[in-house]
């Protein structure tokens, strides 16, 4: 259903074996997963809170509860979500990385700095966190800090890069 692209039909798949299994953290998840490809934000944030109740060790959960309050214009929920999520467990840069985005997304430039740092702290080969903090910085005004993290991001990702240059280019 997924490879064609059945988000409906992997939405009711989903809600079936929910029904049959209703501790399935797993199904929630993918329900969420299907809701959010529909546009139904809202209901993906429904199961994904479901799935992270059922299993809050399971941090696919609270990385897709973030995503979808991200998606649904709900940034501080986001910032919330994660902030939690990384009470269980401080190791996942994915999940550092989106805190980043989402303060990033309420205009908090120097938390997300903190929080893309600290992703890079864990995979200094984190190409989207490089991009991530090289577009804060510029947004900030802080220019040659921009240009060292283009320099690192031309080594991990030549296509990133570029597409750093052009998000700082106005800014130049």
């Amino acid at each position: 259903l997924e490879r064609r692209g059945d988000w409906e039909g992997l939405a009711r798949f989903a809600e079936t074996n929910i029904a049959r299994d209703r501790f399935s953290a797993d199904w929630r998840m993918v329900a969420g997963y299907a809701y959010s490809r529909l546009g139904q934000h809202e209901r993906a944030i429904e199961s994904h809170a479901q799935a992270v109740r059922l299993a809050p060790d399971q941090m696919i959960g609270w990385t897709l509860l973030a995503q979808a309050y991200r998606a649904a214009g709900q940034p501080a929920r986001a910032v919330t979500t994660l902030e939690r999520a990384l009470l269980v467990r401080r190791d996942s840069r994915v999940m550092l990385y989106l805190l980043g985005e989402a303060y990033s997304d309420l205009g908090r430039l120097e938390s997300a700095l903190g929080a893309y740092g600290e992703a890079l702290q864990l995979d200094g080969e984190f190409a989207e966190a490089w991009f991530s903090m090289g577009r804060a910085y510029g947004r900030l005004g802080r220019t040659a800090e921009a240009e060292k993290v283009a320099q690192v991001l031309q080594r991990l990702n030549p296509g990133l890069a570029s597409e750093l240059s052009r998000v700082l280019s106005p800014r130049k």
